[in-house]
Parts: C-alpha cells; sequence; structure tokens
C-alpha cells in the first residue's frame, strides 16, 4: 500500500528530529537545535531539558525568518563564492552555529562559554550528524 503525502511527511518530520536529537547528544553545552525551513518556520526543534528560552515565540519566529532569509540570500552569491558551509553569530550570551542544507536550515544553539576551539570540534561533529 502506498503511503499518503502527510504520511511520508510524518516521516521526514521524525528524522529530521531523530537528527535534531543526535546533534543535541554532541555536547552538553548545546542549548537547542532546530530546523527550519526557507520561510523561517519551525520544522522541528528541541531545547535541552533543563533549560529555558532565551526568546519568546515572537521573537523566535523573527530571528528564524531572518535567519532563513539571511541565507537565502547568500546562496544566491554561492555561484561566485563557492557554497556556504557555516555560519557563527557570536552574542552576549548565546552562540548561533547555521547550517543550510536541502531540507531547510539547521540552527543551534550554544552556551557562550564554548572556546572557539570547541565549537570548531562541535562543528565538525555536527557535520557528521547533518
Amino acid at each position: 500500500m502506498e503511503k499518503t503525502s502527510r504520511q511520508r511527511w510524518a516521516e521526514q518530520i521524525s528524522q529530521h528530529r531523530k537528527r535534531c536529537q543526535k546533534i543535541l547528544a554532541i555536547s552538553r553545552s548545546i542549548r537547542y537545535v532546530g530546523l527550519i525551513n526557507d520561510y523561517g518556520r519551525t520544522l522541528t526543534g528541541i531545547i535541552r531539558s533543563g533549560m529555558t528560552a532565551i526568546l519568546s515565540d515572537e521573537a523566535a519566529r523573527n530571528e528564524f525568518f531572518f535567519t532563513s532569509i539571511l541565507l537565502l540570500m547568500r546562496k544566491k552569491a554561492s555561484h561566485a563564492l563557492g557554497n556556504m558551509d557555516y555560519v557563527i553569530f557570536r552574542h552576549d550570551k548565546v552562540t548561533i552555529i547555521s547550517f543550510q542544507r536541502d531540507e531547510g536550515t539547521y540552527y543551534i544553539s550554544v552556551s557562550k562559554n564554548m572556546t572557539p576551539k570547541v565549537i570548531t570540534k562541535t562543528i565538525s561533529k555536527i557535520k557528521k550528524v547533518i
């Protein structure tokens, strides 16, 4: 029996969620892992147990939309610059690592205390998962 489009979609989301769980397991310093589409909509997201969200729901939607638009615009320059591997946004309270892939953008929030060397190692481990 052939699966419906709803069943196929549910399976894809389940696979993305499992991938996000694997990323979250890489380091205790990872606070949040999510996959957002080209319009900034969350396909799946997981915040580490015991952590509280830094952004309100509306602020998170705006952040995800901004990130997806920024990376989409960068993608258009890839013919001249080459494909983008990842982007790091360093803030006072948290560091964001974003990876643009065919299935969407992985948005990963990590502790501000991660050193650049540890971030580099973490990025290598994340790339093996995605």
